[in-house]
């Protein structure tokens, strides 16, 4: 019967609609039977429309996120090998490659916290917990990275719900560390199995999913931006010990300065150099979003208290936070266009560092606004300053 459906938008169509009856509560080995009868494979990319399509079409990402554990059960084991023939997911060093050897890592240590679980003589601790809490890496890589390249290519489905849940996970986790760390005997066997069980829904997604779609998406010049912003964000359970770069010739090269070529101001003129040297001199973090939404610049220097891999330009500003904070985002970004506000300030003691982030209406000389100016900085030496030291001392 599976001849009957090679359309692709009737597929998603069908397969959207087998979600729904899930939704709707009908059984779901009714549905997984009516699926196996009428699909013999499906992809990962028409998966990631279809969570799309559901989300474009009003039910929320929270709706999506209770039956994404439901529907990746009914499509596990159908997911077609779109990927093979691939090897680069195989490469030592590819992005796709460092990913799902953490996610080998990751599955090896929630397989050990279970033993634990399951003995009657040797429970979890608050170091199994602080070790599984390294996954936060992996994840922002994969949100910071892998899903600034599929909105690129309009894939906006996934990201919102893989982002949800992995933020449960963190919250989950931390929560459970909390607790162990104030009373090591406390009762945290039930949430840290639904936990780890999240956890390998998701190395699951990631691995028959995600890295699929995106190898079948991704040109290499994209890998290559996703690996070169890797080291920004750092790695959870496993450290690529290989460097990967394109094919020769496969890879787009950044065009040069003009020689001598002056950037002119209205107090000066410099070189792109030395303009470039300059922000990422300043002792603040600088990122400019564009009067479109869309991160347009951040300043590189040698010490950033917030991670920015290359990827994010030109994505919209919404979708670099978790969505639980989005609607924060945005009444902010409205209150600057609007005139509102001109600034806004925040701050917050986080690793140590007392940082002080600051967000600036930027408009021209008639007052039109341009764009959103966010300054972050490490305040806690400048709170502690006392007395004076001149120039001369």
């Amino acid at each position: 019967m599976s001849e009957l459906i090679d359309n692709n938008k009737t597929r998603r169509e069908v397969l959207k609609g087998l979600i729904l009856d899930l939704h709707a509560g009908r059984p779901f080995d009714e549905v997984k039977s009516e699926f196996e009868e009428k699909f013999s494979g499906v992809s990962a990319n028409e998966i990631a429309q279809m969570e799309q399509d559901l989300i474009i079409g009003g039910m929320p990402v929270e709706s999506i996120q209770k039956l994404c554990d439901v529907h990746a059960s009914v499509f596990k084991g159908s997911i077609e090998e779109i990927h093979a023939g691939k090897s680069d997911e195989r490469t030592p060093g590819h992005p796709a490659h460092t990913f799902m050897k953490e996610n080998e890592k990751a599955t090896e240590i929630v397989d050990e916290i279970r033993k634990k679980l399951d003995s009657s003589d040797n429970r979890p601790g608050i170091d199994d917990i602080r070790k599984l809490l390294e996954i936060d890496r992996h994840y922002s890589r994969k949100e910071n990275l892998i899903f600034s390249f599929l909105e690129k290519h309009n894939i906006l489905g996934p990201p919102k719900v893989m982002w949800a849940i992995d933020d449960e996970v963190r919250n989950e986790l931390k929560a459970i560390s909390r607790i162990l760390e104030t009373d090591e005997n406390a009762r945290i066997e039930n949430d840290l199995r639904q936990t780890l069980n999240k956890i390998s829904e998701m190395i699951y997604k990631e691995d028959n999913i995600l890295i699929p779609m995106a190898m079948e998406t991704f040109t290499e010049e994209q890998w290559l931006e996703i690996k070169e912003g890797e080291g920004e964000i750092g790695y959870s359970f496993y450290q690529p010990a290989a460097a990967w770069k394109p094919m020769a010739g496969s890879a787009k090269t950044v065009d040069e300065d003009e020689n001598g070529s002056f950037i002119k101001l209205d107090s000066g003129a410099m070189t792109r150099e030395e303009l470039g040297a300059i922000l990422n001199t300043i002792p603040v973090d600088i990122t400019f979003v564009g009067r479109d939404d869309k991160v347009r610049y951040f300043s590189e220097g040698s010490d950033r208290i917030f991670p920015r891999p290359r990827a994010i330009i030109g994505r919209e500003v919404r979708n670099c936070h978790p969505p639980t904070s989005v609607h924060i985002v945005e009444k902010l970004m409205e209150d600057l266009k609007s005139g509102k506000k001109d600034h806004e300030d925040f701050w917050i003691k986080s690793g140590g560092r007392f940082i002080y982030i600051r967000y600036f209406a930027v408009r021209d000389k008639e007052g039109s606004y341009l764009g959103t100016l966010e300054v972050t900085q490490d305040i806690k030496n400048i709170v502690m300053l006392e007395g004076e030291k001149r120039l001369a001392d």
